[in-house]
């Protein structure tokens, strides 16, 4: 049992550093050479579609085609990705993202689904040995002598039940 929590505490450790790593590639790829495909990926289209700015399906978007303009005219402007991700998250909030960053409270967001899975696997390990370890419904025990076919029963409560078959007959 020790050696499989050793290595579901394994499991998560390192599904905990390829998550900060996943996150801080793509804080090196925003911060190197920006382009309208990666930022407008990095940001949610707010009409309501739920898609990011690059995936909108709205031709005419309200949000999205000006955001795409506005996104070349900062990059023209030589202003880095980290810059214009930036700009919008100051006048949007954190909504405009389209993932969560890897600071402070969001780093649940990225932890928890790997978390949930580990110990739910756990939860159902220890619940199928909990399982296999009960003793058969039927009554018979492994230390039951298999040369004894026939059930054992108490002299006493035999008596008992044949008096109160003859009472009530």
């Amino acid at each position: 049992m020790k050696r499989r929590l050793f290595y579901a505490a394994l499991l998560v450790g390192l599904a905990l550093v390829f998550s900060f790593a996943l996150g801080s590639d793509l804080a090196v790829r925003a911060a190197e050479r920006p382009t309208l495909a990666a930022i407008s990926q990095g940001l949610t289209c707010q009409c309501g579609c739920g898609l990011t700015v690059a995936n909108c399906n709205h031709p005419t978007c309200s949000f999205s085609v000006p955001v795409r303009e506005q996104i070349e005219s900062m990059i023209g402007q030589g202003k880095s990705g980290a810059q214009i991700i930036a700009f919008y998250r100051q006048k949007y909030g954190e909504k405009i993202l389209s993932a969560p960053t890897t600071e402070g409270f969001n780093i649940v967001a990225w932890v928890m689904p790997f978390l949930v899975v580990v110990l739910g696997g756990a939860v159902i390990i220890y619940t199928a040995k909990r399982w296999r370890s009960l003793p058969a419904a039927g009554g018979t025990s492994a230390e039951s002598s298999p040369e004894s076919d026939s059930p054992q029963f108490d002299a006493e409560l035999k008596d008992r039940l044949a008096h109160e078959i003859r009472e009530h007959t």
